[in-house]
């Protein structure tokens, strides 16, 4: 059996839009995931709301990728694929992050995962749409935050080609929910789930 790690901010985790709760087993992408899959396949769910991937972030230790993933990464030591969905939050305006900080913070994530996992799957940060400027969202995100996630694929493009990773941008056939601009609704769940196993199916088996 082949074990895929899941790991990222609250898309990942399955935040739904709506009403802030976790979309069930049979909605979020992860377990869909599974399910397509089937049981030659064991997905390990290690998703978190607020989780930022290059900045510390004050909420603690597992809500800060660059200290929180390492230490995962080390304890599954018989990871087969790594999925690595990481960047949005960081776009938060009171971060102020910089590009350079973002190729920097990847990069290290990378190297980290590099050192445990064959396989990886690298997706960028979701393209934030303007309803976030009115959504529950609009104290942490602002204009600047919609720009950077429009531009930050490419440094994570060019990070899976001289790194030799698999890119998948789900920006290209999905997009979050008008609800609040930053997290995907209940179709766009499958419609990612449904593109990830075929992927993994025709590219990494």
């Amino acid at each position: 059996m082949k074990k895929i790690l899941c790991y990222g901010d609250s898309n990942t985790y399955g935040y739904n839009p709506i009403d802030g709760s976790r979309f069930d087993e049979q909605t979020r992408w992860t377990t869909l995931l599974q399910a397509n899959l089937g049981s030659d396949y064991e997905i390990i769910e290690e998703g978190g709301c607020d989780r930022t991937g290059f900045v510390d972030n004050d909420k603690g230790f597992i809500f800060s990728a660059q200290r929180h993933f390492p230490k995962i990464i080390a304890k599954m030591k018989d990871i087969d694929i790594l999925i690595l969905w990481i960047g949005s939050n960081d776009l938060q305006f009171k971060y102020d992050i910089s590009f350079h900080q973002i190729n920097k913070g990847l990069e290290q994530l990378i190297l980290d995962a590099n050192r445990r996992v064959e396989k990886i799957i690298i997706i960028p940060p979701v393209i934030l749409n303007e309803n976030i400027l009115e959504g529950n969202f609009k104290y942490q995100f602002d204009g600047t935050s919609i720009s950077k996630s429009k531009k930050s694929a490419k440094i994570y493009k060019k990070l899976c080609q001289i790194y030799g990773l698999e890119y998948f941008d789900v920006n290209e056939f999905v997009k979050p929910s008008n609800t609040d601009g930053l997290h995907y609704n209940k179709e766009g769940h499958k419609i990612i789930s449904e593109k990830l196993s075929d992927y993994i199916k025709n590219n990494l088996v």
